[in-house]
């Protein structure tokens, strides 16, 4: 294969409209070549010579295809990248990668089997803030880190009649935004060795959940993650307290906010985050703190990685086995808060 590789967008909802699709064009080395969408007309107004496929068989049927990026609900993502593996496409999977673990590792075997690269697309690994966490992390600044806490919260009470907040499988909040605080987590920490879960339906006439509250626990530091559809506000993005000090980070990521208002990656000011956070310490028992400036973010470093691993070998910027460990994290807080108990968890995938 050469650059540019041709890409099928499967799913022209808000993550393939809003997300995929700009991020796909921001990449030198793939090409939008083709969507699978009912929207033909919107489609072809806002992308005038992509190619429309009214299914995803149709698309893989094409050999000018090399790539396919599934952005369809949760619970179809399995059976498309099932068919587009099987066609020998490579795959970059939204998340939740599937719905299940045992899907997950299906998927990971048929890559194997046709030698096609399967990636996720955790973006939030490329947030401003959470750059800016690594980086922090890094220095060794705070010392040992004790408690972790990331919070993605929202205010929307309202329960609105779409997929992602119906009783089906892969809907509701956990599925939702867990595997980006998930993801994060193992990123910085690894596996933990347990994992304890309050998952809830709060909103009135929530069919699924709204909210939830998740302790990882390691031999010494806590992670806590947590997520609501009924927070106006006052809760820092993170809070990450160390043996030698602290830092606290308000406010979200601004690419995909960016992206909302049809600003196109790499514009002057794209990934900046207005909000800095506070790196707090203790001295002469006095408590002091200092603005830590927030470095840039940038969601078009995973679609130049997937190039990259596809055209010149380079490492899978979001691997398949690694977000095969998310899911698994997933299932198992879903299976403690039906149990109202900590459960274990056994060494990485």
């Amino acid at each position: 294969m050469s650059a540019p590789l041709n890409v099928a967008l499967v799913g022209y909802g808000y993550a393939g409209r809003t997300i995929h699709a700009p991020l796909i064009q921001a990449s030198p080395r793939l090409k939008l070549h083709t969507i699978v969408s009912s929207k033909g007309e919107q489609v072809q107004a806002e992308h005038p010579g992509v190619h429309i496929a009214s299914d995803t068989l149709q698309a893989l049927a094409d050999p000018q295809v090399d790539l396919v990026v599934i952005a369809s609900p949760n619970d179809s993502h399995f059976i498309h990248a099932d068919c587009a593996l099987s066609a020998s496409k490579h795959v970059v999977v939204d998340k939740p990668f599937t719905v299940t673990l045992d899907e997950a590792q299906q998927l990971i075997v048929q890559s194997r089997r046709h030698q096609r690269l399967l990636a996720v697309f955790h973006n939030r690994r490329w947030d401003a803030d959470f750059l800016t966490v690594q980086q922090l992390l890094a220095t060794g600044t705070l010392g040992d880190i004790t408690l972790f806490e990331s919070r993605f919260e929202r205010y929307r009470p309202q329960v609105q009649v779409r997929w992602r907040e119906s009783d089906v499988a892969g809907g509701g909040l956990w599925y939702d935004l867990g595997p980006h605080l998930l993801d994060q987590a193992l990123q910085l920490f690894g596996t933990p060795r347990a994992i304890h879960a309050d998952l809830a339906a709060q909103r009135q006439g929530a069919v699924t959940t709204d909210y939830f509250h998740v302790q990882l626990r390691y031999p010494r530091l806590r992670v806590r993650l947590s997520g609501s559809c009924l927070i106006s506000g006052g809760s820092p993005r993170f809070a990450v307290h160390g043996t030698a000090g602290s830092y606290v980070k308000y406010g979200l990521d601004q690419q995909e906010a960016m992206l909302k208002r049809d600003e196109l990656p790499g514009a002057s000011s794209w990934g900046e985050d207005p909000l800095h956070g506070m790196h707090y310490w203790q001295q002469d028992g006095e408590e002091h703190g200092t603005m830590y400036p927030t470095v840039a973010g940038d969601y078009r470093q995973f679609y130049d990685g997937v190039a990259a691993a596809i055209l010149d070998g380079a490492a899978n910027p979001v691997s398949g086995e690694q977000a095969a460990e998310v899911m698994r994290l997933i299932e198992l807080g879903v299976a403690s808060a039906r149990s109202g108990q900590e459960l274990a968890v056994s060494p990485g995938y």
